[in-house]
């Protein structure tokens, strides 16, 4: 897969977790129960904090060291959504939207040969990415449909 092709499938999949999102009220989007006790808002600011970490990250694999330990992933979520959880909502969408697009722009500059195989680059990329989106737009478009929303 070449650069424009992972954009392409990066966008995709973007694109997929807004629409599962859109036209909800604010306080549907506040609500608890969408994934354990997590709102939508904790969802997105979750996203959010893996691609910060994704772009903390690739320059330290691209120049072929290792990222420290996060003591579990689940205790650095759990740490990481207990931080994040009384930022309010128009601070999470702004964090969300200027995130994402600082990861594409990095990503415009990241050297071809860490993109088009299965490096450790894009394994990260695709577990914080375009493979985490349609995880966490699965369980809202659930939760919407529980709701009838």
């Amino acid at each position: 897969m070449d650069r424009e092709q992972l954009l392409k499938r990066i966008d995709l999949k973007w694109n997929g977790f807004l629409q599962s999102y859109a036209g909800l009220t604010e306080a549907a989007m506040k609500e608890p129960g969408v994934v354990g006790d997590w709102s939508v808002k904790d969802i997105l600011a979750h996203v959010t904090t893996w691609e910060d970490e994704t772009l903390k990250s690739l320059p330290v694999l691209m120049e072929g060291r290792r990222m420290p330990l996060y003591g579990g992933v689940d205790r650095f979520n759990a740490r990481q959504s207990a931080l994040k959880r009384s930022l309010p909502l128009d601070r999470v969408l702004s964090q969300l939207g200027d995130t994402h697009q600082r990861l594409i722009a990095f990503l415009k500059t990241v050297p071809e040969e860490h993109l088009r195989t299965e490096t450790r680059v894009r394994r990260r990329l695709r577990l914080d990415t375009y493979s985490h989106y349609p995880e966490h737009a699965g369980s809202i478009q659930q939760w919407r449909a529980a709701r009838g929303i």
